[in-house]
């Protein structure tokens, strides 16, 4: 099933991109290199003009395939939550345990993320660090209703049910599966990004990672119930 996986392409919502970057030389390089600029100066200073000269090609190429750089922000978001998707479901598809189950689950997505040969052209760990400095860039916006009922963040819901459903498969009366689901989630970014940012600010270091910290907050939640 891994490797069934690994030779996937991993779907993003078509209304992000306007020609596929999956489908050309070109396109890949755009992500490829597109992930690596924001990762180094930031999405509010990257541009297209800048990507450009990086690739070697017209600015105007680049606008062949996104729209502009929110759109292409919202793809490498969906990318992201598409391929954390599928490290998910694979690694917790044959556990029948609805308490290892959900363990599984929590640390796959609290874990620091390493790089999958599987997609060349992007680099997973500078995406994830990419995702927690910026990711509420990408719904922290006037459009964000509309860009939910276009589908822009169906797969990060998504997420967010695969686990809530699985709180309810363990603990059937908790009240609040989705919001635990939800701050699991979200809540595993903002913590690494307070390791890294405002250390005073969190518990999690060197010795206590979020993977601890989640699996304390979750079963401690709902062991009561």
């Amino acid at each position: 099933m891994k490797h069934l996986l690994q030779a996937m392409k991993i779907e993003v919502n078509k209304m992000t991109y306007l020609k596929d970057p999956e489908s050309s030389d070109l396109g890949k390089r755009i992500i490829e290199h597109s992930i690596l600029m924001i990762h180094d100066m930031g999405f509010d200073a990257f541009t297209f003009k800048k990507l450009g000269e990086m690739i070697g090609s017209n600015e105007s190429s680049i606008y062949r395939y996104f729209e502009n750089k929110h759109k292409l922000l919202l793809y490498l978001t969906s990318w992201y939550w598409g391929w954390q998707e599928y490290q998910f479901v694979f690694a917790t598809n044959s556990i029948a345990d609805p308490t290892e189950k959900l363990e599984k689950a929590i640390e796959i997505i609290t874990q620091p993320v390493v790089l999958d040969a599987s997609y060349s052209h992007i680099n997973e760990v500078l995406l994830n660090d990419i995702i927690i400095n910026e990711y509420s860039k990408s719904y922290l916006t006037k459009e964000v209703d509309t860009e939910n009922k276009e589908g822009y963040f169906e797969i990060y819901k998504r997420m967010v049910l695969r686990i809530s459903e699985m709180i309810e498969n363990l603990k059937p009366n908790y009240m609040y599966p989705s919001s635990l689901a939800s701050t699991l989630l979200e809540g595993s970014l903002h913590q690494y990004f307070l390791t890294q940012h405002f250390p005073s600010l969190t518990d999690c270091n060197k010795k206590v990672t979020p993977t601890e910290y989640f699996k304390h907050l979750v079963f401690n939640s709902i062991k009561e119930i």
